[in-house]
């Protein structure tokens, strides 16, 4: 019951059909039909549930059998990410020895070419105190390196 705006209580029945309709009595032709109408919206509703545990329990079983092959997917995948990682080290670690040999042959190059400076001015000091002195070879074009691999070069320090 609830309480209207002059202090009194009503029933819910005064708020639906108003307070001056009385409530019908059932009569047992009311009954029946109740009684015809619940036996089909209780079987409906049987039906519906059966329906959604149908879909729930496969929903289930597929969930089941998803399980271990996320599992096996997320075991696999930090494997790859483990392995990747072990990749990438060994891909810096042939970069960095790649540059160390691209930094001996720079040296070697440079070394050579400061041979080769010396062997010519050597040449042109025998040449002014002999005249006759013997042909020299001459020295070879920079960079030169006939004893390491050309590995490494830079565009910028090509001929």
């Amino acid at each position: 019951s609830r309480a209207n705006t002059k202090g009194r209580m009503t029933s819910f029945r005064s708020f639906s059909m108003g307070p001056d309709v009385p409530y019908p009595q059932p009569t047992m032709t009311m009954l029946s039909h109740l009684l015809e109408a619940i036996t089909p919206a209780t079987c409906l509703a049987e039906v519906s549930v059966d329906h959604l545990n149908v879909g729930v329990a496969q929903a289930n079983r597929s969930q089941r059998k998803l399980d271990p092959k996320v599992k096996s997917l997320q075991i696999q995948a930090a494997q790859s990410a483990e392995q990747t990682g072990q990749w990438i080290g060994m891909v810096e670690n042939f970069n960095r020895a790649l540059k160390e040999i691209w930094d001996v042959q720079n040296w070697a190059q440079k070394i050579e070419l400061d041979m080769c400076s010396i062997t010519t001015t050597l040449k042109y000091i025998y040449k002014g105190q002999r005249q006759s002195a013997p042909s020299w070879p001459s020295c070879p074009p920079f960079p030169h390196s006939s004893f390491l691999p050309q590995v490494g070069r830079r565009e910028a320090d090509s001929p």
